[in-house]
């Protein structure tokens, strides 16, 4: 086992529209340990494909060394990506990465990242989180990943995290391995973040906050629908697992959230839709599927019902975003590959 004084070696590797927060809130932490302790416990380095200035999303950036051999001496090389990361085009970048694990380097994945080490076959018999926001298209794509909805997984030599504020507390639990609970506080207290959360908290409100429900059954019918948005659960189901009667469930739902119980689960699923829809490249049949609609007939019917337009023309105004920004979209891509 290292010696606590050993000084650790952590990359990020910043793609191109990497989330600035995510970064930031992975990175202080661990400049933060340096400077209470007066020691180099981490030394960070930063890396990008061609090195140079690594632009974040509202187009802040910093300076980053070309992704290269001496990656190898790492200790840990972290993925931070951002907007759509299921669409990166990383192939070069999923080679170094294979290259950096048979060298026995541990990799990780901020917020979008764990996508771009799934890509690259690097998850596979490893537990692993990503944002809320790619789980379910990731779901849809990889039916076996071993996905979980926690603010972050380590499974030994994998490291993710659901990034925005997460990696404060990811790199707090790493912070206290390496150099004891004392420490992992005071570099907490210097942040002002005083709830620490555990990797399993969830990362999003719970349904009290969300929708103003308090009564036990529909705070667990909520989870349970949230959680099974592309197999849908019965209304048998969901009341028995809810612990009580599906006629008390209707009553509730009715009463709390004004609409039947299967109306509220339709309306999530069709939510979740358009967040595909304008956030991923998934086909219309595949984002069907991704939210328990069985065929693209059956989808559509329910889309236009609900939105007055088609999943379809739901894409288009993504479709002419992606056109007039093609040269940002292609720099992104030679940057990741």
């Amino acid at each position: 086992m290292r010696s606590s004084n050993h000084t650790r070696r952590f990359g990020f590797f910043l793609c191109d529209g990497y989330a600035l927060m995510s970064a930031a809130a992975a990175v202080e932490p661990l400049r933060a340990a340096n400077l209470l302790t007066g020691r180099t416990l981490y030394e960070l380095l930063l890396f990008s494909d061609l090195g140079g200035k690594a632009r974040s999303s509202v187009g802040s950036w910093f300076d980053t060394a070309p992704i290269g051999e001496s990656a190898s001496e790492l200790d840990i090389l972290f993925v931070v990506a951002g907007g759509d990361p299921l669409s990166v085009d990383a192939e070069r970048l999923s080679g170094f990465l294979r290259r950096l694990s048979v060298q026995g380097v541990a990799l990780g994945g901020i917020s979008g990242g764990a996508a771009i080490l799934h890509k690259a076959g690097l998850l596979e018999r490893r537990r692993f989180t990503i944002h809320w926001k790619h789980y379910d298209a990731l779901r849809a794509s990889a039916p076996d990943a071993l996905m979980e909805r926690r603010l972050f997984v380590i499974d030994r030599d994998r490291f993710t995290c659901a990034g925005g504020s997460a990696p404060l507390d990811m790199m707090h639990a790493l912070i206290a391995a390496h150099h004891g609970a004392s420490l992992a506080r005071e570099v907490s207290d210097w942040f002002i973040h005083t709830s620490l959360r555990p990797a399993e908290d969830p990362q999003r409100l719970d349904a009290t906050s969300k929708y103003g429900v308090h009564h036990p059954a529909l705070i667990a019918m909520i989870a349970l629908m949230e959680d099974h948005i592309a197999d849908p659960m019965s209304l048998p189901q969901l009341a028995t697992l809810s612990g009580i009667g599906e006629r008390q469930l209707e009553r509730l739902c009715k009463t709390q959230l004004d609409q039947s119980v299967m109306q509220f689960y339709r309306e999530l699923r069709l939510s979740k839709a358009v967040d595909l829809l304008r956030q991923t490249t998934l086909s219309v049949t595949e984002v069907a599927l991704a939210t328990g609609f069985s065929n693209n007939a059956h989808f559509a019917r329910a889309y236009r019902q609900h939105y007055g337009t088609s999943p379809t023309q739901e894409r288009r105004p993504t479709v002419k975003r992606q056109s007039t920004t093609s040269d940002h979209d292609r720099t992104t891509s030679r940057r990741c590959r």
